[in-house]
């Protein structure tokens, strides 16, 4: 036993304790193969990528869609099929019981003890309600769904009230401008979602209020700076993506040419064929 070196004492010592429950077994593990997130952590430090993260800022649907063609046929099938199979309402049933006693009224069959119970009021007959009701009805003059001055204005949050509209902003990428979703460089000690909420905050100086759906990525998007532009420490940006929803309660605000708020039916007009390839993977068209 004196001739063995001390790695093999502790294998021999390790398979005569695997019977015994309340032993531990020693690991051997060599202190170079120890450290895994230390060299992890010196590679991050190192990647020659620049780390960012983005916001994809929706807001859904306030009011329904318009029925299609045949979702109106539908509803009206529906209609029909519910009114023949259900039952007459209070309302109904006290339209006839009103007919019944106006005939008895005419027929001079009419006994005043019947409406004891009402004493010297008036009667309000069902149908005298129906008319108030129509009235109403008529006086009623609901919001309008389309507006057109205001569906035109893409810096305005209550365009397009039947869609799901998603935030854009204008932003300095080199040496010109383009319309991106809000974006923000990453900074140590945050994480991506901190990043994602700084890059919201810093471009919605109207305050809006977002809930965020997760805080993992919903998407990932990688690019190379041009060949003149690269070096050893900036090969590329590699963006993350975030999605949030507008808050119910947004204010609204004036306009702000920075800012736009368009549907996805028109991101192709705005954003660049490889980040738009991109988005359009995880954005819903609620």
């Amino acid at each position: 036993m004196v001739s063995r070196s001390f790695p093999q004492l502790l294998t021999c010592y390790n398979r005569t304790a695997v019977g015994s429950a309340g032993c531990r077994l020693f690991s051997i593990t060599p202190p170079g193969r120890a450290t895994p997130q230390s060299c992890a952590a010196v590679e991050r430090a190192t990647s020659p990528w620049t780390l960012m993260a983005a916001v994809c800022l929706q807001r859904l649907p306030i009011i329904t869609a318009d029925y299609s063609p045949i979702e109106q046929r539908f509803k009206q099938m529906m209609q029909q099929m519910e009114l023949e199979k259900s039952l007459l309402s209070d309302h109904e049933l006290r339209l006839i019981e009103d007919a019944e006693r106006m005939s008895r009224k005419q027929a001079n069959e009419y006994d005043s003890d019947e409406e004891e119970g009402h004493g010297d009021q008036e009667i309000m007959l069902a149908q005298d309600l129906e008319d108030t009701w129509e009235q109403r009805f008529r006086s009623f003059q609901p919001a309008p769904r389309v507006r057109a001055d205001l569906d035109k204005d893409l810096t305005s949050v209550q365009r397009c009230l039947a869609d799901s509209l998603v935030l854009l902003a204008e932003q300095q990428v080199g040496a010109e401008k383009l319309w991106l979703l809000p974006q923000g460089a990453w900074q140590e000690g945050e994480t991506l979602r901190q990043t994602a909420e700084r890059a919201l905050c810093s471009v919605t100086a109207a305050g809006f209020k977002a809930t965020f759906l997760s805080n993992a990525p919903c998407g990932v998007y990688k690019y190379k700076l041009p060949k003149a532009a690269r070096t050893e420490s900036s090969v590329g940006t590699k963006m993350f993506f975030f999605k949030a929803i507008l808050a119910d309660n947004a204010p609204g605000t004036a306009p702000n040419t920075a800012l736009l708020w368009v549907k996805k039916s028109e991101l192709q007009k705005y954003l660049k064929p490889a980040y738009m390839m991109k988005v359009d993977h995880f954005i819903l068209s609620l």
